[in-house]
């Protein structure tokens, strides 16, 4: 049975939509404000959330940002009786898996919400292919030095540490780098890989931290960089050493602040 979250300040809303799509299957769980509704999604499972967007406390949309950082991949379905165009491309751009007005026509729910059921089954089937793909890569060795190395993976991996991979071309710092994602919290995000050495200099910091329209001849459109790309997962930096010094004093300086500016913001 699958579980979804209604968020809502209206009660009279939460238990129409409450009895209509128990109706159809599914068990529910409700919220009268973001506040409420963030605590419940970070305490438990839900394939689906319904979220108002007037609301107190914490409107819909800075729920929805929230969520996205705690609970990348549920979506989030958000319903005004209050929206415009404006509001429901806002919604979508940050992230929101579909948006439906009030009073919602039901067939139109309930077909969003199975669209939502199915995107959350598919990156479900995803994360199992990747895992059963990465696990073809395993750690060969039981001599010492490989276990000194598996050890040391299993004490860092579960921490938000930085790690320095070291060794001889073709040693298997990428293979390290793999499966410290994959013991790690993050292992549901992305996994992001940048060899330095192919990108040219002029290009890295834009590559990397990405930049703003407008901020060279050549920046039609904003670009989200590798940092930001990797977010919620681990950003694996091979051939680090093949960066200008300048670039790397950025990468540092990233790394050590835990943030980042895109190219000409």
């Amino acid at each position: 049975m699958s579980n979804i979250l209604i968020i809502d300040d209206e009660k009279a809303i939460r238990k129409t939509l409450t009895e209509i799509l128990s109706y159809e299957g599914y068990k529910i769980d409700d919220a009268e404000n973001g506040e409420d509704g963030l605590k419940q999604l970070k305490e438990k499972n839900y394939d689906a959330v319904l979220c108002d967007i007037k609301m107190p406390k914490m409107d819909g949309i800075e729920f929805l940002e929230k969520a996205r950082e705690a609970r990348p991949d549920v979506p989030v379905i958000m319903i005004s009786g209050h929206g415009t165009i404006e509001t429901a491309v806002e919604a979508v751009k940050k992230g929101a898996f579909d948006y439906v007005s009030k009073p919602p026509d039901l067939n139109r729910l309930l077909i969003t919400i199975r669209n939502a059921m199915d995107k959350t089954t598919l990156v479900e089937e995803t994360k199992v292919l990747k895992r059963k793909v990465s696990k073809v890569q395993e750690m060969i060795g039981e001599s010492d030095p490989i276990k000194r190395i598996k050890d040391t993976i299993d004490k860092v991996a579960p921490t938000e540490a930085r790690v320095m991979i070291t060794g001889e071309n073709g040693s298997g710092k990428e293979l390290v780098a793999r499966w410290i994602h994959e013991k790690s919290a993050r292992c549901n995000g992305p996994l992001v890989e940048v060899n330095c050495a192919a990108i040219p200099g002029e290009l890295i910091e834009s590559e990397l931290f990405g930049h703003e329209k407008g901020s060279f001849t050549s920046a039609i459109k904003q670009r989200i960089g590798k940092f930001e790309t990797a977010n919620s997962g681990t950003l694996f930096l091979d051939e680090i050493g093949d960066m200008s010094l300048e670039a790397q004093a950025k990468v540092l300086r990233a790394l050590q602040e835990g943030k980042i500016t895109r190219v000409g913001a």
